[in-house]
């Protein structure tokens, strides 16, 4: 039977550029039939992902987003004594298991595609390398390095593809969607100059260097959709696996309320909590509420306004379909009802 926790989350930011697009400018998208400013779903992964939240929560059940593992391998055969253009061909035999290598003569021990590895998955590749310094086998496999299972919480969480093994993709548990802001939003230009502290009148007046950053502000609405029944399925199924996904599940929630993404912070310092957090969970077809912003929040009152527009929308789908959640859990800091440490208790009960 299916299981779901969904994550309804509204957060206020002053000036900040916290997710750019290829111009520098903050992303953003036309919603309601008027511009907002958003924050795609790869920031936000990448900032929780990355977090002290995770690093300390989930410490030894993370992987590695990398394209370095060939290198990690290749050192390890050297410090074995191998002979450095053999070491060369084995590590390169082990990466080429997580994806298609680089050329010889540019990067040679690098995967050419960012691979996500569990901390299982690196071990096995490290004791096979051993296993080859000593005379093993030379040519690994799928099987001989890869899992479909294991306790990497990021990966169970957020899935991976591996386009040469796609018998150990594995599909993510967690949905992220993009945030975007609940009233009409642009971006704007921030015009700055630098100045040269030995400059001296003598030499001019003017400044040593000019010129335009973007920012914008508002309150974005975002929303996490967990499958509970895969992200422990991901995570090996049995009991240890079942304490790794409430782990999980909580360092998702604490992120996602209080970890910004890093754009731009040492010029804005776009550091902030979520104002509303709602949890819900149960057996129904989830579903986002971004719906409830398609009229834009005006007026100056956005956070009650955008609160009560989210609950009008929710109860409102709820008449027309029947319960979408089975059991529901509010922190609102504008009321100041309900606490973060009980969100996350309601949402990992057994």
């Amino acid at each position: 039977m299916a299981d779901y926790f969904q994550l309804h989350f509204l957060t206020a930011y002053g000036p900040s550029n916290l997710n750019r697009d290829d111009t520098g400018r903050p992303k953003s998208v036309v919603f309601g039939g008027v511009p907002r400013l958003r924050v795609s779903s790869q920031s936000l992964k990448r900032a929780w992902r990355t977090s002290s939240v995770f690093q300390d929560q989930l410490e030894g059940h993370l992987a590695e987003r990398t394209q370095r593992l060939g290198q990690v391998i290749f050192d390890r055969l050297v410090e074995h004594d191998v002979a450095e253009e053999d070491a060369l061909e084995k590590a390169r035999a082990i990466a080429g298991v997580f994806g298609k290598l680089e050329e010889k003569d540019s990067n040679p021990t690098f995967i050419k595609q960012l691979a996500f590895i569990s901390p299982m998955e690196r071990q096995r590749a490290i004791d096979f390398a051993d296993r080859m310094a000593s005379g093993g086998p030379d040519t690994p496999s799928g099987d001989d390095l890869l899992l479909n299972t294991d306790h990497a919480a990021d990966i169970a969480m957020f899935g991976r593809m591996l386009a040469d093994e796609p018998n150990y993709n594995r599909e993510a548990a967690v949905q992220v969607a993009h945030a975007i802001t609940t009233h009409r939003a642009i971006a704007e230009d921030d015009y700055y100059v630098a100045v040269d502290d030995l400059k001296t009148r003598e030499d001019d007046a003017g400044a040593g260097f000019l010129g335009v950053q973007e920012f914008g502000t508002g309150l974005f609405y975002g929303y996490v959709c967990v499958d509970r029944g895969l992200l422990r399925d991901n995570l090996g199924g049995d009991e240890a696996a079942s304490a790794v996904a409430r782990a999980s599940v909580a360092a998702l929630i604490e992120a996602a309320a209080t970890v910004s993404p890093r754009g731009k912070q040492a010029s804005f310092a776009s550091r902030a909590r979520a104002s509303y957090l709602l949890g819900e969970t149960g057996t129904a077809q989830p579903r986002s509420l971004a719906a409830a912003f398609l009229k834009p929040i005006t007026g100056y009152d956005q956070g009650v306004d955008s609160i009560a527009a989210l609950c009008r929308f929710r109860d409102r789908l709820d008449a027309a379909y029947g319960a979408c959640a089975d059991s529901r859990y509010e922190v609102n800091c504008e009321s100041g009802q309900g606490t973060l440490a009980d969100l996350i208790e309601f949402a990992t009960r057994p």
